[in-house]
């Protein structure tokens, strides 16, 4: 972990915050409100794993806190998906942005592995 000095250095915690935000506004109007909670839950939990799991100063506790990270993006993910085919059932319009917000959440799996990876072959 010696070239991060701060998680707000990771480009995959920039990404994180930056979907929650958008999760969060997209589904700021919503009256689904279980499945809003819980979206906007998953997705603010991207990027607090991330900065919880750097802020340990433990690479095997940094690598447990990317994972939980990750799974909240598989979550999300599911959640998207979810959210609008509830809504297509219902007559609504889907959420604003689901799919680059589905996109996204491939993208930051993708990153959050390969920062795994990196931090595993730096172990003992």
């Amino acid at each position: 972990m010696s070239d991060i000095n701060t998680f707000e250095d990771l480009d995959v915690w920039k990404a994180g915050c930056q979907l929650a935000v958008d999760v969060c506004v997209a589904t700021s109007e919503s009256k689904l409100f279980a499945l809003r909670d819980q979206m906007q839950r998953s997705a603010i939990s991207i990027p607090s794993n991330i900065a919880e799991g750097c802020e340990r100063d433990s690479t095997p506790d940094f690598i447990k806190f990317l994972r939980y990270s990750k799974g909240s993006c598989g979550e999300l993910r599911t959640q998207l998906y979810i959210a609008e085919r509830v809504q297509k059932q219902l007559g609504q319009p889907i959420i604003s942005g689901s799919r680059e917000m589905i996109s996204e959440t491939r993208k930051i799996s993708k990153m959050l592995q390969s920062l795994i990876n990196a931090l595993k072959r730096r172990l003992p």
